[in-house]
């Protein structure tokens, strides 16, 4: 666009020889124009001048107009051209999206990704950019007395006169002298500055390297617990079987708008694998169809799915993940642990009847083995295909209909010990830190069973593990917050250290849970609270612990300096005996 800037440049200049003439110069640098005013009257041509200015206003005025109606003009045009082609960009990508779900199981037979124990391993590098040296700044010439500057320029006079070519002399070199420790002074600060600059680059990459370290040694250390559960795995570990598949189902891509969340549980005996498996919503499947752009109105228009063709679409994309998922692992048993699948499908949506957040098992399906093989999934009709295997389910999967599942998930464990009641016999002058550890134990069973009773959950302990610590299982039957809590507390006078914290997740991951709760008497170092971001895992210290137990209507007290010395006395006594 041309620049609305007026450029004006005048002198008003008395002619030499001719007193009373005088003249002007009026340049437009906008319309490119100059022109030279004379004149015997300055105020003549003054008002001349003014009169040429106002004049090429005007005209700068009407070329910048039409220049700014060229430029609405093209605009309109690239904007209508840009408009149209996103439009159609845009619908193509719409019906890409809803082909992908229409062909959501044949693609993923076609695909046939085979993920073995190998390609599950991480071989991710440290992902953070090393850090790199900030720019130095380059020592300035050193001044020299051979410069010009500093080399006085004597004249006849100076030669003749002794005195006054040695003040320029002296001039000079002063003048050197100060440019000099000028120099000095900038070079001491650029030092400064450029050893900064170093010093903080190379603490950036300690603390780089000591996060690259970090990563690579849980990176190696999950890799190390992967190839355990892949020992296991092949000794029939019912664990490491689980956990195979979990993550088998991790690695299967769908949209992010897809739940993504299942719980497996395996018997060994019957060779049955459990899947509760949650489900997208309708809302989470794509029904733009297409997207126009409508000139007049210069504005874009979205066409979508009828109801009808979506309810179809989605109950359709529900029987495709389901059958799936069976497909998948069959396809990685290659063992042939598993005899049959049974994957019960459940959705989590607003009851619109009473406004609240309600769960649902919407169908179930179990299929045998060598019948499932037998089946060619990239032709047939998934609704079909699922009926045909008996598979239950409103004929609508889209009503959200509640039916039974055909199996759920055992929680039985023979880990599971009796348990016995603390929890009345404390009061505020009871030093829980230097509680016996059984009672502890079951004090925290108590604690989270009160906290989780109200919603029908069930807190089990399990056998001792000679640390010190407790282990209890939360069973929660909402599958909103999944089934399996895994809670270890710790008895402890001494900061809990990250190793705990690690070991924890290690257990989350092991067992399936979907959350794991580290509660202990004493608190957490800053390694323990880092490692446990991200991550689904909650750290409760003394202060938690009190402030849990108050909740529900009891009072202790954790003295750690007290409990310090109790356990203390009490391993010297049985020293002693």
């Amino acid at each position: 666009m041309i620049s609305r800037l007026l450029f004006y440049s005048e002198r008003f200049t008395e002619i030499p020889l001719m007193s009373s003439y005088w003249q002007t110069v009026v340049r437009h640098e906008g319309l490119n124009k100059v022109k030279v005013i004379k004149g015997v009257d300055k105020y003549h041509v003054e008002l001349r001048a003014a009169m040429v200015r106002r004049s090429w206003d005007e005209m700068w005025e009407r070329k910048q107009e039409l220049e700014r109606k060229k430029q609405e003009r093209e605009s309109k045009i690239m904007l209508w051209d840009k408009n149209k082609d996103s439009a159609v960009q845009r619908t193509e990508e719409a019906e890409i999206a809803i082909k992908e779900m229409e062909d959501l199981l044949k693609n993923a037979v076609k695909a046939n990704k085979i993920y073995s124990w190998d390609y599950l391993l991480d071989y991710s590098e440290f992902s953070k950019e090393k850090p790199k040296k900030g720019k130095t700044l380059e020592i300035p010439k050193e001044p020299s007395k051979t410069e010009s500057r500093f080399k006085p320029n004597f004249n006849f006079l100076d030669i003749v006169f002794s005195s006054m070519r040695q003040e320029k002399d002296a001039k000079a070199n002063n003048l050197f002298l100060k440019e000099h420790l000028k120099w000095e002074k900038e070079c001491e600060n650029i030092n400064l500055k450029n050893k900064r600059t170093t010093e903080q680059h190379e603490k950036n990459l300690i603390e780089w390297e000591r996060g690259k370290q970090e990563y690579i040694k849980e990176r190696d250390k999950k890799n190390e617990k992967h190839l355990q559960f892949k020992e296991k795995y092949f000794k029939k570990d019912t664990s490491s079987i689980v956990y195979y598949y979990e993550m088998i189902l991790s690695k299967l891509e769908y949209p992010e708008t897809f739940p993504q969340e299942y719980y497996l549980d395996y018997n060994l005996e019957t060779g049955v694998l459990i899947i509760d498996y949650f489900l997208p919503l309708k809302e989470g499947i794509s029904n733009l169809k297409e997207v126009e752009y409508i000139k007049s109105q210069i504005k874009f228009k979205e066409v979508f799915l009828s109801e009808s063709a979506l309810n179809k679409l989605y109950d359709s994309v529900l029987y495709q993940i389901t059958l799936r998922t069976i497909h998948e692992i069959y396809k990685h048993d290659t063992v042939d642990y598993i005899s049959s699948v049974i994957v019960n499908g459940f959705v989590r949506f607003t009851n619109k009847a009473s406004g609240k957040e309600a769960t649902a098992c919407i169908l179930s399906i179990q299929s045998e083995r060598d019948e499932f093989l037998k089946i060619n999934l990239e032709k047939i009709d998934p609704k079909t295909c699922f009926k045909a295997l008996k598979g239950i389910g409103s004929s609508k999967l889209h009503g959200l209909a509640p039916i039974p599942p055909i199996a759920r998930i055992n929680r039985e464990d023979d880990r599971f010990v009796d348990a016995y009641s603390v929890a009345d016999s404390i009061d505020d002058k009871t030093n829980i830190a230097a509680m016996d550890w059984q009672d502890f134990e079951n004090l925290i069973r108590e604690l989270f069973e009160k906290e989780f009773g109200s919603v029908g959950g069930e807190v089990k302990i399990t056998r001792a593990s000679h640390d010190e610590g407790v282990d209890a299982v939360v069973f929660d039957p909402d599958p909103i917050r999944g089934g399996k809590i895994i809670i270890q507390a710790k008895r402890y006078t001494n900061t809990v250290g990250v190793a705990s914290v690690r070991d924890l997740y290690g257990t989350v991951v092991n067992e399936g849970a979907i959350k794991g709760i580290l509660v202990t008497t004493a608190d957490y170092g800053p390694d323990a609270y880092n490692f446990a971001k991200d991550k689904p895992l909650t750290l409760l210290n003394g202060n938690n612990l009190l402030h849990l137990l108050g909740k529900h209507g009891h009072r202790a007290k954790i003295d750690i300096k007290e409990a310090k010395k109790i356990i203390a006395e009490q391993e010297r006594m049985r020293k002693v005996a």
